[in-house]
Order: C-alpha cells, then sequence, then structure tokens
C-alpha cells in the first residue's frame, strides 16, 4: 500500500514483513520505494524481517546508504537542516465534492447557466484556444483550454444530474 505513492509524511515507522521472500513486491525497486516512504519523515525508520539477506535487501540498503550519504553531503554544503515533509492542503471542492472550481479570472455564475449556454461557452473558448495557439500566445491559449475544461465539467455535471 506504501509503495504506490500515498502522501503520508506522517509515517514514522515501515516495516516490511518477509522481506527476504522473492516477488515484485520485495523487489530492489519495491524495497526502495516503500522505504523511501519513511525518509519523508525525520524520525522514520525502516526494518526489514527475513530469515536471510536477499539481494534485493543488500541492493535496496546500498542504494539507500548512498543516497543517504549524497543527500548528507549536499545539506551540509548547503547548510540545510532535513524536516519532516509537509502534505499539501487537498481539500479542494473538486476533491472533495467533484465540483469544478471557476477559474479565477471568472467572476459570472456558471453553475446557473443551462446546457444551450454551457456548450456554446465551450465552442467559444475552444475557438479562443485555437486561435491564440495559431497566434503563439501560448499563455492565452492554455487560459481558454482551462476555462473550456471548467466549462466541460460543469456541463457533465448538469447531464448527470438531468438524467437521474
Amino acid at each position: 500500500m506504501l509503495r504506490e505513492g500515498l502522501d503520508l509524511p506522517e509515517v514514522t515507522l515501515v516495516v516490511i514483513l518477509d522481506a527476504d521472500k522473492e516477488g515484485f513486491l520485495r523487489s530492489e525497486t519495491a524495497l526502495i520505494q516503500t522505504c523511501g516512504r519513511a525518509a519523508r519523515n525525520v524520525r522514520g525508520r525502516v526494518i526489514l524481517y527475513g530469515d536471510k539477506e536477499t539481494a534485493a535487501i543488500r541492493n535496496a540498503m546500498a542504494v539507500t546508504k548512498k543516497r543517504r550519504a549524497y543527500q548528507d553531503a549536499y545539506n551540509q554544503k548547503h547548510g540545510i537542516l532535513p524536516k519532516t515533509a509537509v502534505r499539501g492542503d487537498i481539500s479542494s471542492l473538486e476533491e472533495t465534492f467533484g465540483i469544478p472550481e471557476a477559474p479565477p479570472e471568472s467572476t459570472e455564475k456558471k453553475q446557473e447557466m443551462d446546457i444551450a449556454d454551457l456548450e456554446s461557452k465551450i465552442k467559444e473558448c475552444e475557438a479562443e484556444m485555437r486561435k491564440a495557439a495559431k497566434e503563439l500566445r501560448f499563455e492565452e491559449a492554455a487560459k481558454a483550454r482551462d476555462l473550456m475544461r471548467y466549462y466541460q465539467k460543469i456541463e457533465m455535471l448538469k447531464t448527470d444530474t438531468l438524467q437521474a
């Protein structure tokens, strides 16, 4: 579970049971990734339980030791004190409720638009995006694209609501 990239910086202890068993969850890469979860915390520790030391364990420990030495040297050279990683704020409306947040530059109430208005806005944004990209105004094209995607999400939510 921790190998799959969950953002849990508060993890201080990672224990790998049957670390000496062969398989993709005990490969060198998987062991390094799993151990890396504990590295995000200053007090992080890793314990590997097993009856023997496999090549994967040996290599993972060697790579981790080498990386730790490199990081310590870098930190010392640049006067950096290690700190526990801090998880970013994940409570956006879209993540919590599935409602896309409005782009900051838009102020009109898009939630109150009907499907026809949304389709019109989507086409308008797409045309603006293509025109801006053709004229090499990529920042404007990206803004138009983001606004178009916003309208598309609102349209999908409204369509799903109407069908339910």
